[in-house]
Parts: C-alpha cells; structure tokens; sequence
C-alpha cells in the first residue's frame, strides 16, 4: 500500500451536552486519529460548536482534504447537512456525502418519497404536521411505528414508537413527536419481522456491499416490539441493548443476500450516496423488502456495526479511512496515486529527508549549538520549538524536518503558519551540521518545507535572520533560493543587530 502524503483537516460537532447520542461522536474522532496516525498521515483535528465556526477554521487551516465527522449542532442539528457545501465552496474536498444527499436522508418523508419514485420498496405511510388533526379515514388499520422526520440516531423511537390505528395510541404517538421535537412526525406501515443493515463502501466507481448484518432480537416478547429504538443503540444497561444482537454475516440465502445488497445499492444511487452509507431494511416471512432507512452518515465507531461489516468484509479500519480519502482526492482532481508531499524522499545528493522524531532531538540541539551563530537563549528557544513539534506530531503547529546522510542527521528546518494571516508562513529554523555544509543540504531542506507549505495552501514563506556581518553568506543563500528582502528593522535583536526579513510567494502545489 503506497504511503498517503496528503495532509488533511479532521472535523468533528464538539459535545456540549450529556446525551448519549452527542459524546458518541468522541469514540468516532479517536478511531480516525488512530488510523491516520498507522497511515502516517498528518492532520489537524478541530471540534465545531456551530457551523458559524467553520469558514474561520477553514481559512485558518488550509488543508484541502477534509475528513468530516459534524453529524449534529445543538443550536441547529440540520446545520451540520451544510457542513460538506461550505467547505466545497472554499475549494475544499471533503469525505462522506454531499449536503444534497445527507438533507434528502435526514428527511424521512421526502427520502421515502424519492426512494419510492424510482421503484425502492418503502413503507407505506405519511407525514403529520405540527397540529393536524387525524381523520378516522387518515390510516387503513394496522400497526404503525412513528417517528421524528428529522432526527437521526432513533431518537424519539422506543416501545411507544409502535401502535394500532384506529386508536388513541397513534394519536398519543404522534403529538408525542410534535411536543418533544416540535417537527413533523412521519407514521408508516409496521412491516416485517426480521431487520438488516448493509454497509456500503465505495471504492473508486464502485460501490461495495460489506457482508450483510442481521438484528436479532433476543428473548423479546409478543408485547415488546422488534425495534432498535433510542434505548437499544444508547443505553448499555437497558433491555433492549443488551438483547439487539448483531449476527455478522447474517444467515441469509445468497438469493437473499444478493437482493439485499441489490435493494440497497439502488437506494444509494436514489439518493445520490457517495462514499460510505448504511442502508437498514425490513424483510417479511414472504421475504419481501422494504427499506426503512438510508444512513449517509452511519456511526463509524469501532464497536458500531459499519466497523464491524467492513471488518467482516476483510478490510481494516485504516485501509477504509484511506479509501475515503483517495475518493476525496480523486474529487480534487489528484488522482488515486498522486500525492503532493511524500512523508520522507529521497534527495538527489542521496539523503532523506522525514520527519523528526524524539531520538533525533539531541543531535539537532548539538548541531544547533555547534554552529556558533545562536546565543545560549536562542538555543533554548530552539530547544521549546523542537520539542513542541515532537510533542504535537504532524498535526501540530510547528512542520519540523530533518535530512540525513548515511543515516545520520545532518540538518533541521522546521516551519508553521503565521498567526492572524490567511496562508503567510514562517520558517522558523533551518539549521546544518558544521561538518556538512556546503553540500546543498540547506537548499534540500528549504525545497521541502516550501512543498509542505504549497501543500497546505500557503502562499507566503517568510525567513527572518540577523543582518551582522557574520550572517552575509545567510541572506546570500535565501536570495538564491529565490527570497526577496523585504523589510529591515534597525537594532532588533539588539544595538547595531537589525531584523532582515525575506518572502517569497509560492505557486501551486506540485503533484506527482
């Protein structure tokens, strides 16, 4: 498997309440910090309370791929749907669906009504407005099961979710739904007894059917309905949780598992899913299906079921962040296999130049020292950027790299976006064993923070050095790298040590 070289933003709705349905996400965030970091992917992570946050984090960090978990905002849960369409329209590529697709799933009436046009089997059903009033005629009987149109997670649906028309228990139902969750309620046919969920996973142009996952509900009685309601997905101690088992792959004919996976697929393309999506379905003793739900935004959680398909399915957790991101990055235009900046390469003077890392931490501070050119503060200063970019890793603030030759380090730069600024960065150290100078290494190191920049949208680099004497030769190699002096301060670092200032504005990304 090719090393990922994109860096990319992880964005998730930080919990601001106890409900269960909200912390659940903390579980989904570490599961793709893990997996990035065994991808040696870099990223920086950044927790919503409001989609007014998000423009400021896009424009503070400019990392084209976006790795999006908001699944809800407590001010306004249908804002998290939008999340997909503003970062599109910073230029961003984002994993998981569109802000059309995940609008038309969270709409359990217009989702069935799309799905129903095209020929998915549904439950048959209807959408009761805030204060409507039921006719006798509203309902042919039979059971019924009744939902918040807008909500996700099965909040609002338990035992009292599931009724009989004609009678009171509908009408309780109902008003239930409009007093607790002030929107519509969607009332549909009861049907089957048996119920699915069939992960979807799309890798490149086709989409994939994990093996199918069957709920068994264990031990519930006539009076208790087969459902996995709100108690069932959240509540460990309860009933319901800890007898809605997951059967893994389902014991299905391949008939049955093949008009599941062909069901579910055609409600995918309905709604126009890309990436990943859980589809969940009813089966009746006939073996007839009706899709009850399309999840574009399923719990990716280790223990949740979508994990476990793909687990099932013979694909880890890592390998299915990184099919997301190669679908992201094939949006952006990269390709499948083109990455902008690799972790490591390999120079053409034959040295490497990766990531630093905690071992090399002394032989950078020896060599910094050894130069000459640093008082004993400035290398104290050194020593607290170093072992904050040690301590942060790649999603951190600072970028620091070193280069070796035979194995050994030979040189540090280390770099990382300017506060208050909209892609302006700052070298703020780039330093080279005495004993290897003149050998380019300087250049190489400088060539590969300014690609790192390129490759989270930068568009300045700034150096800043001493204008002593003793510094010609460094203001002479940042003009030959293409720098421009841009401003002097007069006795900065000191009486007769004036601040040079060097830029240079940086062009495209190389890809390749």
């Amino acid at each position: 498997m090719k090393r990922f070289g994109e860096s990319v933003l992880l964005i998730y709705n930080a919990p601001q309440t106890d409900a269960e349905s909200e912390c659940g996400i903390l579980a989904e965030v570490a599961a793709l910090e893990a997996a990035l970091e065994q991808l040696h992917i870099p990223f920086v992570k950044a927790g919503l309370k409001t989609l007014r946050d998000l423009p400021a984090l896009l424009i503070t960090y400019p990392a084209r791929l976006i790795v999006n978990l908001v699944e809800g905002f407590p001010d306004c849960p249908e804002d998290a749907n939008l999340v997909p369409a503003v970062c599109h329209a910073f230029g961003r590529s984002v994993t998981g669906n569109t802000t059309r697709a995940l609008d038309l799933a969270l709409d359990k009436g217009v989702a069935k009504t799309v799905l129903a046009a095209v020929g998915v089997p549904v439950p048959a059903g209807r959408v009761v407005a805030p204060g409507q009033a039921l006719s006798a005629d509203a309902f042919v009987p039979g059971v019924y099961i009744v939902k918040p149109v807008r909500c996700d997670g099965s909040e609002g649906i338990d035992a009292r979710s599931v009724v009989s028309w004609p009678g009171m228990d509908l009408q309780k139902a109902v008003r239930r739904i409009h007093d607790q969750f002030h929107q519509p309620a969607v009332v549909e046919a009861f049907c089957g007894t048996r119920e699915f969920n069939v992960s979807l996973l799309q890798v490149g142009d086709e989409v994939r059917c994990m093996p199918v996952a069957e709920i068994e509900f264990k031990g519930f009685g006539p009076d208790r309905p087969r459902i996995v309601g709100y108690e069932a997905k959240w509540h460990p101690d309860s009933f319901e949780y800890k007898h809605t088992l997951r059967v893994l792959p389902a014991c299905v004919s391949e008939a049955e598992r093949a008009r599941l996976c062909a069901c579910s697929q055609e409600a995918w393309q309905a709604l126009g899913c890309r990436d990943y999506a859980r589809v969940d379905l009813r089966m009746d003793a006939s073996g007839a299906l009706t899709v009850i739900e399309v999840n574009p935004n399923p719990d990716i959680s280790p223990d949740a079921g979508f994990a476990k398909a793909l687990e099932a399915g013979g694909l880890s957790f890592p390998e299915f962040v990184e099919t997301i991101l190669r679908n992201a990055q094939i949006r952006l235009g990269l390709g499948p296999e083109r990455v902008a900046v690799p972790v490591g390469r390999v120079g053409r003077g034959g040295h490497n130049i990766r990531r630093s890392e905690p071992a090399d931490r002394d032989r950078i501070l020896g060599f910094t020292q050894k130069t000459g050119f640093f008082r004993p503060d400035e290398v104290e200063i050194a020593r607290e950027v170093l072992d904050d970019a040690l301590r942060a890793g790649p999603g951190g603030h600072y970028q620091s790299f070193v280069i070796e030759v035979e194995g050994l380090v030979a040189g540090w730069i280390c770099c990382g976006p300017t506060p208050c600024t909209v892609g302006t960065w700052d070298v703020y150290w780039i330093v080279v064993d005495p004993d290897f100078q003149k050998r380019s290494l300087g250049r190489a190191l400088l060539d590969h923070a300014e690609a790192c920049i390129r490759e989270r949208g930068g568009r300045i680099s700034v150096l800043e050095t001493s204008g002593r004497a003793d510094y010609l030769p460094t203001r002479g190699f940042y003009l030959k790298c293409g720098y421009h002096e841009s401003a002097v301060i007069r006795d900065y670092y000191g009486p007769d040590d004036s601040m040079v200032i060097y830029t240079k504005r940086l062009g495209s990304a190389a890809v390749g």
